[in-house]
Formats: C-alpha cells, sequence, structure tokens
C-alpha cells in the first residue's frame, strides 16, 4: 500500500529552485545546506528528505556552521516577528526576571568564548534546562562543542523539515 507524500513534500518537490532555496533558507541559514538538500529533490518521502537533510549537516565545513548559527537569535532573545524562533523558545516564555538575565551573561560569555551563538534545540525545553545546557556546554573544548552544535543544528533542522512538509498551504507573505 502506497500512501500519498504529505502536502508541504509535494510543494517542495515541484517548486521553483528559488521559492525551494527560500523555503530551505527559514530551515537554515547555510547556502551550502540548501544547495545540496535542492541537488537532490524530488524527495519520495520525508525520510529521505531528513536523511539528506542529515548529510548535508554532516558535510558542513566551519564556514558553513557558522553561516548557519548566524541565522539563529541567542535563546532568551527571538527575532522580533519571528513565530519560528518564538516558537521554538515557549520554555523562556514564563520564565523569570532572574533566569532571563543569567541567561543572557551565560550567553555573552559562551559568545565570548567560541565567537558564535549558543546553539540548542530548544523545543520542549524548559528555560532552566537551556541554562543549564549552557552552563556544562560553555567548559567543552571547542572541537568537542562544535560537534554538540552540528548536533543540535540538525536536530532543529529536523523539526522545521518537519514542519515544512506537513505544511498543507504556502505561508502567506505580508
Amino acid at each position: 500500500m502506497t500512501t500519498d507524500p504529505p502536502p508541504g513534500l509535494t510543494r517542495f518537490n515541484t517548486s521553483s529552485d528559488s521559492a525551494a532555496l527560500a523555503a530551505l533558507h527559514e530551515v537554515c541559514a547555510s547556502t551550502a545546506w540548501g544547495s545540496e538538500l535542492l541537488a537532490h529533490r524530488p524527495y519520495a518521502t520525508a525520510d529521505a528528505l531528513f536523511a539528506a537533510s542529515d548529510t548535508a549537516t554532516a558535510g558542513l565545513t566551519a564556514d558553513d556552521l557558522a553561516e548557519a548559527m548566524a541565522g539563529h537569535p541567542p535563546i532568551g532573545r527571538p527575532k522580533p516577528g519571528d513565530p519560528t524562533s518564538a516558537r521554538e523558545q515557549r520554555g523562556m516564555a514564563g520564565a523569570s526576571d532572574e533566569l532571563k538575565a543569567e541567561l543572557l551573561d551565560l550567553n555573552l560569555a559562551y559568545q565570548d568564548r567560541f565567537g558564535h551563538v549558543f546553539l540548542i534545540c530548544a523545543t520542549g525545553r524548559t528555560g532552566e534546562q537551556m541554562r543549564d545546557a549552557v552552563r556544562i556546554r560553555i567548559g567543552n573544548p571547542p572541537e568537542q562543542e562544535r560537534a554538540v552544535v552540528r548536533t543540535e543544528l540538525g536536530k532543529i533542522n529536523r523539526i522545521r523539515l518537519t514542519r515544512l512538509v506537513q505544511e498543507d498551504a504556502p505561508k502567506q507573505q505580508k
């Protein structure tokens, strides 16, 4: 028995290259990642798209990874008007002012140490869990932290791709 692909996957497979790249850029800011996924269209299943994403994420150079991270706002400070960041960082919504201030300080210390934003798959995590994660990860050696960041980016990309392939209708332009 075959099932039809989700509507968002069909739309992604059949959209123009520029529209598909724009959709991919909303998932991950890395140009190399988006180009890699675009090159392998059409995808028969969402799982095939996810596997291609995992492969592309694993193959990102240091510069590609930096480009991807630059598309993510700091934890606790989603970009104004960015529903994706706000949704993913929902665990910070009810955080106390003290926790928000502590996380800001930790984010700045992390950025000073590693030269980029603290990246974590925030979906489903509380503010305290994110704070605890940055406390632990700030002590990582740079090579270990790059590996953790790559893993977290892969998780974020999968969540965002899942939303993309399950969308019933294209986003309305504002």
